[in-house]
């Protein structure tokens, strides 16, 4: 690790260290610029590059430093081409309150002021100097300072403070924006230098939508089975039918008990409907029909050439229309 003038409280700890290489943070490429070289700590045998994380820990608290010294938080943008940094930019503007952008980078963003996407901000924070390019371009323009995660075969034109990490894995990619995001919110006095960030770096790490829906059916599935093993076993009646005679008395208990439940259910439906009608108006035909009654004994209607008749006529089938 490269000595450094850091005072106590700024220097890495051995957790962030751990941390770093289990991310394999320290892993480049097998090409490497000639720009990034001061930040290679060896070359394996295998021909891939090794960075030095005391330098990237460096960087990074410069970074965080430039960044904390904006006023506006709205004033700073974070951009991510690349999928894998699409949840880490989203989880780092949503923590320090600066725009992100995820996904496709718009060309004129910051250089046409017709579009409706136009801004003018004071940095920019870009997740690869190669694959944001564009950003990194128009940034030039505007004189905007540029500060980028860089690999060992990253080119650093127009680039301000170079991030040296392994930019190409979801886990050294979440991890390297967490660790900036929490850098700012200690040097804004945010979250207190002596405690543990709340959020885990893992809320920074690329989820695979395929597996987010998988999981989501998951957790349906285990709602669903709990939900129903929870639920109260269904309530068995007292009493049991059998037979159309069972039916039958079901169905005329409540109209009065010594009504003869045994229907003919193979009579023509019209005729036991009737036969049902005359014997509910032998039981009660005041309590039960009084409505029905009350109609059928009101005044002729002027397109009927008979007067009405009595309930009990009309029931008893001695009447017959003309």
């Amino acid at each position: 690790m490269a000595q450094t003038k850091f005072p106590a409280a700024l220097q890495l700890t051995e957790a962030d260290t751990q941390l770093m290489l289990a991310a394999s943070t320290h892993i480049g490429a097998r090409n490497c610029d000639t720009q990034m070289k001061p930040y290679v700590w060896k070359r394996r045998s295998d021909g891939i590059h090794i960075i030095n994380i005391g330098i990237t820990w460096q960087k990074l608290v410069l970074a965080a430093r430039i960044i904390a010294a904006v006023e506006n938080p709205q004033d700073v943008v974070v951009i991510s081409s690349r999928p894998y940094g699409h949840r880490a930019v989203l989880k780092y503007g949503a923590a320090t309150g600066a725009q992100a952008i995820a996904g496709r980078f718009t060309p004129g963003n910051f250089t046409n002021y017709i579009t409706r996407s136009f801004k003018e901000p004071r940095l920019i924070v870009v997740n690869d100097s190669r694959t944001d390019g564009q950003a990194v371009r128009e940034s030039s323009y505007s004189n905007i300072p540029v500060i980028a995660l860089c690999d060992t075969d990253a080119s650093l034109k127009f680039v301000d403070v170079a991030i040296p990490g392994n930019n190409k894995s979801k886990h050294s990619i979440g991890l390297l924006w967490w660790l900036l995001a929490r850098e700012v919110l200690r040097i804004r006095g945010t979250i207190p230098r002596q405690e543990q960030w709340a959020t885990m770096p893992d809320m920074f790490f690329f989820r695979d939508p395929e597996d987010v829906e998988r999981e989501a059916q998951q957790e349906a599935g285990n709602k669903v089975d709990e939900e129903g093993a929870a639920a109260p076993a269904a309530i068995e009646p007292d009493w049991q039918v059998s037979g159309n005679a069972g039916l039958a008395a079901a169905a005329t208990s409540g109209i009065g008990g010594n009504v003869d439940s045994g229907l003919d259910w193979a009579a023509d439906a019209s005729q036991s409907f009737l036969s049902v009608l005359q014997t509910c108006a032998d039981l009660d035909p005041q309590l039960l029909l009084t409505g029905l009654h009350q109609k059928l004994n009101k005044a002729p209607d002027s397109s009927v050439s008979h007067p009405a008749r009595p309930l009990k006529t009309l029931l008893s089938g001695r009447y017959s229309g003309e």
